[in-house]
């Protein structure tokens, strides 16, 4: 694993599992990929219900990022280009997936679900199948990209102290250069501007800018109001500020009431009684998450909560033996790309629940 550049597979004692795996039908895998091509289609079908009816506030954003997310947005309805996402589902094999929430800004856990699993599938079960093409995928997306982009090359950025987010960061500026493209790496407080653009900390513009780094971040740094300024491009876009929020949650309920892919969502807990879920708008990793049930509360701890919260029903993940099972599934530009499975002791999924590979028959 540490050959492959994995080099967090043991955060807090065992984050990859292989003592165990997951084994899916075909047919199993055939729902889980249609569920997520039409659930990026009706994520896309909300983010353009918010923009249509300027639904911003809703969302905590601040009112001067407003244009830029308009912007991003019709670009990329007529360029089409967005790098990846991972849906979160509770999926037990036998009801339809339930969508949890769409990490569509700054996704983890890519590394694993993509070499790091394929890699223990040629070792252990190299006869089987595997719901896998996260690499291919991406190395297309950047040949699309530097096809049609201005930028001749691509700097990546995070945060000096996550080992998970430089290890996923590592990972993509790989594809990326399989894909042609010059790259650079440099922690996000080393990102400079210089008056008139953003330079690196050799003082090389930055031309296009790959973030593990959250909008609700970047647009609340000291140099957030000079982001308004540029030309820099930003990968994942502004727009992307719509699909990361617990929000779209709501109005995709909204839309499409009912649907057998989603649960019910709101923006109080009354319709949904005394059971339910209270995540906040904007939070990483399941901090901050209060799992409701009568009297009885569980909550995971976070800093998160201050920009409101949105309520949703129930999804009990499947537990086998003392664990709990997530199934993260990929989205490469719009396409499906593949699963990770996540497991915990715990049924609120954190940064540090266990990795554990699939494969089907």
């Amino acid at each position: 694993m540490e050959s492959i550049g994995f080099h967090y597979h043991s955060i807090d004692g065992t984050y990859w599992d292989e003592s165990r795996c997951y084994v899916f039908t075909e047919d199993e895998i055939d729902r889980l990929e249609n569920a997520t091509a039409e659930l990026h289609e009706m994520a896309l079908n909300a983010a353009q219900q918010v923009v249509g009816s300027q639904r911003y506030d809703e969302f905590a954003i601040p009112g001067e990022w407003v244009p830029a997310i308009e912007q991003s947005w019709n670009a990329y309805r007529t360029e089409g280009f967005t790098l990846f996402g991972r849906m979160d589902f509770a999926y037990d094999g036998a009801s339809p997936p339930k969508l949890l929430e769409y990490n569509a800004d700054t996704p983890t856990a890519c590394l694993e679900a993509s070499v790091a699993q394929w890699q223990w599938l040629q070792a252990v079960r190299p006869s089987a199948d595997q719901f896998n093409s996260l690499h291919e995928q991406l190395i297309d997306a950047w040949k699309k990209l530097r096809a049609r982009s201005s930028a001749s090359r691509l700097h990546f950025t995070a945060v000096t102290e996550s080992q998970e987010d430089w290890g996923n960061l590592d990972y993509l500026r790989d594809t990326a250069i399989q894909a042609g493209w010059q790259t650079f790496s440099l922690p996000v407080d080393r990102i400079g501007w210089n008056g008139t653009r953003f330079v690196d900390e050799f003082n090389l513009p930055i031309e296009a800018l790959v973030k593990l780094y959250p909008w609700e971040w970047l647009v609340r740094e000291d140099f957030g109001p000079a982001l308004l300024a540029t030309t820099m491009q930003v990968i994942e876009p502004a727009w992307k500020m719509l699909l990361s929020n617990k929000a779209i949650l709501v109005v995709l309920w909204e839309l499409y009431p009912d649907h057998p892919n989603l649960l019910p969502a709101y923006y109080e807990s009354a319709p949904l009684g005394l059971k339910y879920v209270k995540k906040p708008k904007l939070a990483r990793e399941g901090a901050n998450v209060s799992l409701v049930d009568g009297a009885t509360v569980k909550t995971s701890e976070g800093d998160y909560g201050a920009e409101g919260f949105v309520y949703q029903a129930v999804a009990p993940l499947p537990k086998f033996g003392d664990d709990y099972a997530l199934i993260g599934s990929w989205i490469v530009g719009d396409k499906p790309a593949g699963v990770g499975i996540r497991e915990d002791t715990s049924p609120i999924t954190r940064n540090t629940s266990r990795f554990v590979p699939h494969y089907f028959e």
